[in-house]
């Protein structure tokens, strides 16, 4: 896996590593802002009594605040995120890698300072609300730049070097759903169980910094960064020298074709027609899970816990837990195996198929419902649809990421990178905005 044809080793694995780590810093900040929905939530109560467990019991409605929380999240997060992994389709040839990655990394860190100290602030709902969905709107936006960013620089290393990131983001879901499981263990304070997340965020996203400040000193890195540069510059060349050898009442025409092709090859158009197929795969596979999950997964409840502590754990353990854990091992799986190939029919096949998915979780016990009937009542037929639903989405979306960038020429390889980038997030949108018909279809 670490070695090159005719280039140096990555010794001990320190950019796969370091991409890793990058992968983690990408979504391990955004998965615990997340997981402190309800601290947020109950900033927002009129009572401002946030003293209570992340068990504990609260009655009485829901103010408006609270109620339009999760659903102006997720358009605040969503639409930044669409809206920048586009524009980073474009800009990345103009802004320097170094800057938009460091720039994303620094920006985020940021928001989470700022979050981790307004948990020791009292502010009144309102100001605190607004304040969140900035904060929210700012952390995705960085986020698409920076996540668009590292697929596109993994994009001009060996098709491998994409799994560690998708590994990485992997492994920050399952991080952040085993968070929430032990503060329902110890039955911490909502406050501090919140802090507790921002500050981790925090320390990753250090962690995430030093990492990519170390990157540029590997050899490894250096040798295929200069090896891109170069086939760029050798195409450059070749043009010269095809013009020169033409004679003059030739030169027009050919001249006129090499502009042509030089147009094309900055292209993110002609691009996307050699990796489309990557690219909308990716995308459907994003549109079918955030269709099912959270919204509809979430819902289920337990036919075997009759009032005890399965009650509590069934969701955070049957849902959050275990499609971490299997979407983090379908992620890493690409890294031992590549099966179907890159140009194998089998691939957008095994993608499309994935769509069964939908019906068979829509007819598990979730609850309320009132069209459809309950086919898979008992927690196991749930469970095992949830492992194979993460294991495929893990493996497939990995599988399409590294392929993605391989099937153009090495010096389009960051464009395609980050075009698969933005197919991502457009099928993570795609999933939301689903997400609605399909738990009203219920």
């Amino acid at each position: 896996m670490t070695m090159t044809a005719n280039g140096p080793r990555d010794k001990y694995n320190a950019v796969w590593i370091i991409f890793f780590i990058l992968g983690l810093g990408t979504l391990l900040p955004w998965n615990f802002f997340i997981t402190a929905t309800m601290y947020f939530t109950s900033r927002l109560s009129c009572s401002n009594n946030v003293n209570m467990t992340v068990n504990g019991t609260k009655t009485g409605d829901h103010n408006i605040l609270q109620s339009t929380f999760s659903n102006v999240m997720t358009l605040c997060a969503m639409v930044p995120l669409l809206i920048f992994t586009c524009l980073n389709s474009f800009i990345h040839q103009i802004i320097p890698q170094k800057v938009r990655i460091l720039g994303g990394l620094t920006g985020i860190l940021v928001m989470f300072l700022v979050t981790a100290i307004l948990v020791k602030v009292e502010i009144s709902p309102l100001p605190f609300y607004v304040i969140t969905m900035i904060k929210i709107v700012c952390i995705n936006s960085f986020g698409a730049m920076l996540q668009g960013s590292l697929f596109g620089l993994a994009g001009m290393l060996p098709a491998s070097y994409t799994t560690p990131i998708m590994s990485g983001q992997g492994l920050a879901g399952t991080f952040a759903a085993f968070s929430m499981i032990c503060t329902l263990l110890t039955g911490s304070e909502l406050r501090d169980s919140a802090f507790g997340y921002f500050i981790t965020a925090c320390v990753v996203i250090v962690l995430a910094i030093a990492s990519y400040s170390a990157l540029g000193k590997m050899e490894f890195f250096q040798y295929h960064m200069e090896s891109n540069s170069k086939q760029s510059d050798s195409d450059q060349e070749n043009k010269m020298d095809l013009l020169k050898k033409e004679d003059s009442a030739k030169m027009a025409p050919v001249s006129r074709l090499t502009d042509e092709e030089a147009d094309q090859k900055s292209s993110v158009y002609t691009i996307f027609r050699k990796i489309w197929v990557m690219a909308l795969s990716v995308c459907f596979v994003f549109t079918v899970t955030i269709g099912i999950f959270p919204a509809v997964t979430m819902d289920a409840k337990s036919s075997i816990a009759h009032g005890n502590l399965w009650d509590i754990y069934f969701i955070p353990v049957s849902c959050f837990l275990i499609f971490n854990l299997m979407d983090w091992a379908g992620r890493s799986f690409t890294g031992v195996c590549m099966w179907p190939g890159k140009n194998s029919v089998l691939l957008p096949i095994l993608v499309i198929a994935r769509l069964v998915f939908v019906p068979l979780f829509m007819l598990c016990n979730v609850q309320p419902r009132v069209y459809l009937p309950i086919w898979f009542e008992h927690d196991a037929w749930y469970i095992v649809f949830m492992i194979f639903f993460a294991l495929t989405n893990g493996y497939l979306a990995s599988l399409c990421m590294c392929f993605g960038p391989k099937k153009v020429l090495p010096h389009e390889a960051e464009t395609a990178g980050v075009t698969m980038a933005f197919f991502l997030s457009l099928g993570l949108a795609l999933g939301a905005a689903f997400s609605f018909a399909f738990r009203n279809m219920i």
